[in-house]
C-alpha cells in the first residue's frame, strides 16, 4: 500500500489538467473543509491549474465546526486560490424549522447536500468544474452522502485509501495540523469518522486492501489474520453501499440504452 509521492503528485495532476480541458473547462472548485482531502484536492488542483484558476467554497453550519473554518481558511491564504464563503445554516434551519427531526444522521445528509447544492450553483457562476473529495476507503464503505459530499465531476483522490492520502499529503508539503486532525465529515459537533466506523483507518485499509485490490476472499483475509468481526463488518458496509457507486440502473429497452453500452467518444467529429 506505500506510494510514491512525486509520481503520484505528476500523474494526479495530469489528471486534473486533462479532464478539465477534455470538457473545456479552465478552473475548477471544490468545497473545503479544513480536513484532510480537500485540502490534498485543492492542493493538487492549484498545482494541476495554477491558483488564479482554482475556487474554494468554505461552507460552514453557522459556528459549528470554527476551527475547520479557520483551518480552511489558512489554507486558501497558503495556495493563494480564490474564494467564497457561505453560511449553510439559514437553509438548513429554514428546512428543519418545517420539518423536525432529531436525528443526527438525516440532519447531517442534508448538510452535506446544501453544501453541494452551494457548490453547483458557484460551478455554474464560476464555470468551474467541480474537484471531488472522497478518497477509495469512504467510495467503498459508501462513507459519504450521495448527492452530497460524494458528488463531483472529476475525482483526482478517489482510488487512494485515506492512509495514503496522509502520505500524498505530508509529500505535498501540507501544515501538519491538518495531517494529525482526527478525520470527520463534519455532520456534527463531536463526530469523527473513526469513532462513527468503530475502526482506525489503519485497520480498515488494510482490511480494503485485501478484499478490493488483492481480490481476497474473507476466508483469505482471515487466513491472513485479520479480526473476523472487523472483516465481516467491512464487507457488509461495502455490499450494503454497492447503490452509491453506481449510476442508477436504466431498464434496457432499445439498442443502445444510456449507461449500459453507449458511450459517445470526444474525437468521433474530428
Amino acid at each position: 500500500m506505500k506510494i510514491n509521492g512525486p509520481f503520484i503528485e505528476k500523474l494526479l495532476t495530469k489528471f486534473i489538467r486533462e479532464e478539465l480541458t477534455k470538457f473545456n473547462f479552465a478552473n475548477g472548485i471544490l468545497g473545503l473543509s479544513g480536513g484532510l482531502d480537500s485540502t490534498v484536492s485543492a492542493f493538487l488542483a492549484a498545482r494541476a491549474l495554477g491558483p488564479e484558476h482554482v475556487v474554494g467554497l468554505i461552507m460552514p453550519y453557522g459556528k459549528t465546526f470554527s476551527q475547520d473554518k479557520d483551518d480552511a481558511g489558512e489554507l486558501v491564504k497558503l495556495l493563494g486560490i480564490r474564494t467564497h464563503t457561505i453560511d449553510i445554516a439559514p437553509s438548513v434551519d429554514a428546512y428543519y424549522a418545517a420539518h423536525p427531526s432529531a436525528e443526527h444522521i438525516l440532519k447531517g445528509n442534508k448538510m452535506a447536500r446544501e453544501r453541494m447544492s452551494v457548490l453547483y450553483d458557484f460551478s455554474e457562476r464560476e464555470k468551474a468544474l467541480i474537484i471531488g473529495t472522497s478518497n477509495k476507503t469512504e467510495l467503498l464503505l459508501g462513507y459519504g452522502t450521495l448527492h452530497g459530499d460524494m458528488a463531483c465531476a472529476i475525482n483526482p483522490i478517489g482510488d487512494l485509501y485515506k492512509t495514503q492520502i496522509r502520505t500524498l499529503g505530508r509529500h505535498l508539503g501540507i501544515p501538519e495540523k491538518i495531517l494529525k486532525k482526527a478525520p470527520t465529515a463534519g455532520l456534527w459537533d463531536g463526530q469523527t469518522d473513526e469513532e462513527e466506523l468503530g475502526l482506525t483507518y489503519e485497520e480498515i485499509d488494510k482490511i480494503l486492501y485485501q478484499l478490493a485490490d488483492l481480490r481476497q476472499s474473507r476466508a483469505e483475509v482471515l487466513e491472513a489474520g485479520f479480526d473476523p468481526g472487523k472483516t465481516d463488518k467491512i464487507i457488509r458496509l461495502i455490499k450494503n453501499s454497492e447503490f452509491k457507486r453506481h449510476l442508477p440502473p436504466i431498464a434496457k429497452i432499445s439498442y443502445r440504452t444510456v449507461g449500459h453500452d453507449f458511450l459517445f467518444p470526444y474525437d468521433r467529429d474530428k
